[in-house]
């Protein structure tokens, strides 16, 4: 998957680009492969080309696409803040899914996009072959949600004021990115650069309309909780902002498994990106042959010796 030109600025109905309509949003992707569809939904610092190393790998036995989310050039930027919200986040996947004839699919979700993974899961289980939560979580923390909403509300002004090129070198240097810096500076670079090409409109109007409204992980508990799709969710133990998230999405979804990579932190799938495709391509092998199934209640006993007598009646 090669980028293609980028826009700064807003785009419409952009010529001889790939793109799917979604609620009138003009919704570039990328596919490469053959097979079952596996739909790819990126974080807020990434686009479609930000899984060119899992496309790269999966598309020698799936079909992969990557799709830019509204307001990521050359998708459509809207300038109006309504048209960005969870909601619509969600509604994207399902409009790409059905603008490209795709009954069902697995789908990996990183970050921002595990989140929309995560909804669509809960919202659209007939849709999903399986999901796959990736670093899902910031913002969780109820006894740091007031820095969270400040840091979000300053953030986006300072991607309208600053510009894509300053706050590009200043949003990938955060506290679970430097990881990714030291293991891989040169990837670490390119994908720095790859952020910078993107448009500062559209990131802030995100922030604005997805990140500071969307609910926390653990206000999802009700949904998760019926949740039967099998599930597998992954996070870097330096990922802090996601640690809890992704335990608490562990005991309730109950058809999901956890990896937690070491010395790793948000950017797993390119920072990790042997191990990050290897977890997945086992999972989806293991769903494609119909073996991963529920958690067994008998590991849910009060005792942490005795068997659960009420599991086995």
């Amino acid at each position: 998957m090669g980028r293609p030109t980028q826009h700064l600025g807003q785009t419409k109905g952009t010529p001889n680009m790939p793109h799917v309509a979604v609620d009138g949003i003009n919704l570039y992707y990328e596919e490469r492969g053959e097979g079952t569809p596996v739909i790819f939904v990126h974080e807020f610092a990434g686009d479609s080309v930000s899984w060119h190393l899992q496309t790269r790998h999966l598309a020698r036995r799936y079909r992969c696409i990557a799709y830019n989310a509204r307001g990521y050039p050359p998708s459509d930027v809207p300038e109006d803040l309504a048209s960005y919200s969870q909601e619509r986040a969600v509604a994207d996947i399902l409009g790409v899914m059905d603008g490209l004839g795709i009954e069902r699919a697995h789908i990996v979700g990183l970050s921002m996009g595990g989140y929309a993974t995560l909804h669509f899961g809960i919202l659209h289980p007939e849709r999903c072959l399986s999901i796959v939560v990736a670093g899902a979580g910031y913002g969780s923390g109820s006894e740091d949600r007031e820095a969270y909403v400040r840091d979000i509300e300053a953030t986006a002004e300072r991607f309208k004021r600053d510009g894509m090129r300053v706050m590009s070198e200043i949003y990938t240097r955060g506290p679970t990115r430097v990881q990714f810096i030291d293991k891989d500076p040169l990837g670490w670079e390119e994908f720095r650069d790859q952020f910078a090409e993107q448009s500062a409109l559209g990131h802030a109007l995100t922030l604005q309309g997805v990140q500071l409204t969307r609910p926390t992980i653990f206000e999802l508990e009700a949904g998760m909780s019926t949740l039967t799709v099998p599930t597998l969710i992954i996070v870097g133990d330096e990922d802090e902002p996601c640690l809890e998230p992704a335990l608490f999405m562990k005991r309730h979804i109950h058809s999901s498994g956890l990896v937690v990579m070491p010395r790793t932190g948000h950017t797993i799938n390119l920072e990790e990106p042997a191990a990050f495709n290897a977890a997945v391509e086992d999972f989806l092998a293991t769903v494609d042959a119909g073996r991963w199934g529920m958690r067994n209640p008998a590991s849910l006993g009060s005792s942490q010796i005795l068997p659960n007598e009420e599991a086995t009646k």
